[in-house]
């Protein structure tokens, strides 16, 4: 079985559109009909997104850290229990491809991480996008980490002592207990998830804090990208 972790904070205008993708990335021809179980992590949700994902027929844990890390772990501990031998990352504001979960687990690492895009720079500038689109160096061999677009083998996950409880970075801590543990990463430019520009920021110092650093820094000399550095 795969299973795939979103963890979620009042998330209703989004989660829909991530939820819809996620049913056609589980449905590839690729995965030879392999189980998908999609794990929503309700993190103190007050607005309707439970009854999104109850619509959309997948599974909830509910809690109420306001933690993006203990979030991504619940998920990820549930998955794990119950059987799943791969487990997708992605965020709730993030659209995914058709071919996310094949291509993860064609990769034939212990574990991926992806690159991200922005779907609507409403907002911010040009040089905002251009920026970021220097930035992100969306090619094979990238060291961005991004909890929006990352899997790994439920063995690696556990071996790795899982997501941390951490308000932000959780994503780049495992990645580096991952690397630490000598598991093979996948850094690779695709599969590529496009996720959204919003300056309301579920996480601090997250992507929406990333994107706000790069506007005010974006003059003289562009800001490199998030990235996990060896």
């Amino acid at each position: 079985m795969i299973a795939v972790i979103v963890p979620a904070h009042n998330e209703a205008a989004v989660i829909g559109a991530c939820l819809d993708s996620l049913a056609v990335a589980a449905a590839h021809p690729g995965l030879d009909g392999e189980a998908v179980l999609v794990l929503v992590a309700l993190d103190h949700c007050t607005d309707a997104t439970a009854a999104i994902c109850a619509a959309h027929g997948v599974a909830c844990v509910p809690l109420q850290a306001r933690c993006v890390g203990t979030a991504r772990d619940t998920a990820a501990q549930q998955a794990v229990a119950l059987g799943a031998r791969w487990i997708a990352s992605t965020d709730a504001d993030t659209v995914v491809p058709p071919d996310w979960l094949w291509r993860q687990l064609a990769c034939g690492a212990d574990a991926f991480c992806g690159v991200v895009g922005v779907h609507d720079w409403r907002g911010y500038s040009d040089a905002v996008r251009i920026a970021f689109t220097r930035s992100e160096q969306c090619r094979d061999g990238h060291r961005h980490v991004h909890g929006a677009n990352m899997g790994f083998s439920a063995r690696a996950y556990a071996a790795a002592g899982g997501f941390p409880s951490l308000a932000t970075g959780e994503d780049v801590a495992l990645a580096r207990a991952l690397e630490a543990n000598g598991e093979r990463i996948a850094w690779l430019a695709q599969p590529q998830v496009v996720t959204s520009a919003r300056r309301s920021a579920r996480a601090p110092q997250g992507f929406s804090q990333f994107l706000r650093a790069l506007e005010e820094q974006v003059g003289p000399v562009p800001m490199a990208g998030r990235a996990l550095r060896a």
